[in-house]
């Protein structure tokens, strides 16, 4: 593995060719990329922060988060043709990481075979270049590189108002006065008692209740 001097943008490249991967890190630094190169795909997904868990089936093997990546890479171009781990499955994996997928990936290739071509950019790869590379081709990285950075920045600015929001409020909560206590209802009045009233009725003397006659006298 190797790294060049730090530049703008950085550029991972995969490739088992040590010609081919010479040739690459030659354009890539004439175009003002960093450059860090590998000669596997399992050694991209290791330098990405990602390692593959030992499974019965060697053909489809798990990936799962490693959190060592220190160095942010702004694209990654990768050889088809590639023993172990194929630049498609190279593509499929990076794809699949839910940290890694905005990621732009280039496919390269000796072979003009238009069904694997169709394949990986339906799968999600940016372009498909046919060795040997030239430095024309490495001019159409830049836009790609520019439009993952743009979304990358929005992204990130969207995440920080939506902190900050959430402070926002947490504060304002913090801050508004706690409501009173709900006075207790007031108590209703009872209607009278009918059997208190009915008793009091029934305890009056009969000379209260009815008027007194005696000092009249009848004349008939």
């Amino acid at each position: 593995m190797s790294i060049a001097a730090d530049s703008k943008f950085h550029v991972l490249a995969v490739d088992d060719s040590l010609i081919d991967r010479k040739l690459i890190e030659r354009l890539l630094k004439i175009s003002s990329f960093q450059v860090t190169t590998v000669d596997s795909g399992s050694k991209a997904l290791e330098f990405l922060g990602l390692h593959e868990d030992d499974q019965s089936n060697p053909e489809k093997p798990s990936v799962s988060p490693n959190n060592h990546q220190e160095v942010e890479v702004n694209l990654i171009i990768t050889d088809y043709c590639m023993p172990g781990m194929s630049g498609y499955d190279l593509l499929k994996k990076i794809k699949e990481s839910s940290s890694l997928r905005n990621i732009p990936v280039v496919i390269m290739s000796s072979e003009n075979v238009p069904s694997r071509i169709t394949r990986c950019l339906q799968e999600g790869a940016e372009e498909f270049f046919l060795k040997p590379v030239q430095l024309s081709d490495l001019n159409r990285l830049k836009p790609h590189m520019m439009k993952t950075k743009v979304k990358t920045q929005n992204q990130e600015s969207n995440e920080i108002q939506l902190v900050e929001k959430s402070e926002i409020q947490s504060q304002l909560q913090q801050q508004q006065p706690q409501s009173p206590l709900s006075p207790t209802p007031p108590q209703q009045q009872q209607p009278p008692n009918n059997n208190k009233r009915k008793a009091m009725e029934e305890g009056l003397s009969p000379d209260r209740t009815r008027p007194r006659y005696n000092d009249i006298t009848t004349v008939v």
